[in-house]
């Protein structure tokens, strides 16, 4: 995003003041319409490391957490594609739930503080059943036949945007563990997420199921901070209660703790009661049921702070592997692939862990593939800065085999990737096989994209 990136976010931004008001600052809230150059990018993300350094000492947590929160929603805004996942809109409403939950003050102590209000741990449980049940509700809903059949399992772990070399593996389980994975995924997203409005015994036997499932998510495949994010959701299935004796010794809030002040009920009350409409009117407009015009009109409202949101992934199942492969050539004859750092390219490049890192550009790449070249503009961008030799850009990738200078022609070929076996993988050290399946993008030159769209 910044000045010399696929997506400067100067760009965007001077063409929304073209076209917008005064209104412009909510409709696209973000920092960066006070300086959108690289300094004021860069400036932050340190600035936002440097606050989370001091949220992690325990230092001002209510203010440090609202800034953090303001911060990320600015880059969220110019990020516009490359920050658009559904983990970054789960951070965003995590972030500004917390600022419920922390204690006030400049440096609150563990044991000396009071509890925190009741209805801010029910908002991260609400949280935590939307994600979970609304994951497994969109792909019932969707119509999807691999995950009504419950074959979905037999693809996944082989067609996910980065998968690891443990998902790899996973891809050749036997079907019927498959099938039965499914089954076991559909029981802890439909049902578990029940438990958390049960009583305390029953929220407990959530807990497991609901972190182990991210665990193994984790463990075949790369998104980012999301299973780590989820997992910390999990805990407010607990109470201190639950947790070991030596931890409760040092948590246990004090009867004489320090009187919460933070936050005040005219405050919290309020902004429970708008997450709980705009949210609720989310779950009826997902099951098929058209929420009140009032509560529709709320979330209108409020849709900029992208803060209350509905969640689910992977609603329709990919059944095959298509892949961009980017080729340079300086006499249109002889073609030099470059090298992404972590989406499959190479056949004998082993899957890697990434996570909780996420390499945005490779992972938009999954998303481009399953398009057209026509239908990313975001793409056509990357082979023009490509063309330019832009230094950020090409740091983004793993090689780039034109070190002296930039190509003069540059273009996409589309691949069919699918694993190898296990012999195979072991006799010729390939992990995937690919075929060749044509033009995603045409011969480009710089005189090309310097002549418009």
């Amino acid at each position: 995003m910044g000045s010399q990136g696929i997506l400067p976010a100067r760009t965007l931004l001077e063409w929304i003041r073209a076209r917008v008001g005064i209104e412009r600052y909510w409709i696209a809230p973000t920092v960066f319409w006070l300086g959108d150059g690289d300094l004021a990018l860069s400036g932050a993300c340190i600035g936002g490391a440097a606050l989370a350094g001091l949220l992690l000492v325990g230092v001002a947590p209510v203010p440090i957490l609202a800034l953090l929160w303001a911060l990320y929603l600015s880059l969220a805004v110019v990020g516009q594609v490359f920050l658009g996942y559904q983990w970054d809109a789960l951070l965003l409403e995590t972030g500004l739930l917390a600022v419920f939950l922390a204690p006030g003050g400049l440096r609150p102590r563990l044991g000396r503080e009071a509890s925190p209000p009741l209805l801010a741990i029910w908002l991260f449980r609400w949280l935590l059943f939307r994600l979970m049940f609304g994951s497994g509700l969109v792909k019932l809903l969707s119509g999807d036949e691999t995950w009504r059949s419950l074959t979905a399992l037999r693809y996944h772990y082989w067609t996910q945007p980065l998968p690891t070399w443990v998902g790899w593996y996973a891809a050749h389980l036997p079907a019927w563990a498959h099938t039965a994975s499914v089954g076991m995924m559909f029981a802890v997203e439909l049902l578990a997420p029940f438990l958390l409005f049960a009583p305390r015994r029953f929220r407990r036997m959530a807990f497991g199921p609901l972190l182990g499932l991210q665990i193994l998510i984790a463990a075949t495949g790369n998104y980012a901070f999301f299973n780590l994010l989820a997992g910390a959701l999990c805990l407010f299935a607990l109470e201190d209660a639950d947790l070991p004796e030596s931890w409760r010794a040092r948590l246990r809030p004090s009867a004489a703790g320090t009187p919460r002040r933070w936050p005040p009920k005219a405050v919290l009350y309020p902004v429970a009661v708008i997450i709980a409409l705009v949210s609720g009117g989310e779950m009826m407009a997902r099951l098929g049921v058209a929420p009140p015009a009032p509560v529709m009109a709320l979330r209108r409202v409020v849709a900029p702070l992208a803060s209350i949101n509905s969640y689910g992934l992977f609603a329709v199942m990919t059944t095959s592997r298509p892949e961009i492969v980017v080729e340079g050539s300086d006499d249109g004859q002889t073609w030099k692939a470059y090298e992404f750092k972590w989406k499959p390219g190479e056949p004998t490049r082993r899957p890697a862990f990434v996570a909780p890192h996420q390499p945005r550009v490779d992972w938009q790449m999954w998303f481009a593939a399953l398009g057209s070249c026509e239908d990313n503009a975001w793409f056509v961008q990357l082979l023009g800065r490509l063309l330019e030799g832009s230094p950020p850009v090409l740091a983004l990738l793993a090689r780039h085999p034109f070190p002296e200078k930039p190509p003069r022609f540059i273009r996409a070929e589309l691949y069919e990737y699918t694993p190898t076996d296990l012999a195979t993988r072991r006799r010729e050290g390939r992990w995937w096989r690919r075929e060749a399946r044509g033009d995603y993008c045409p011969v480009l030159s710089a005189e090309d994209l310097a002549s418009g769209p």
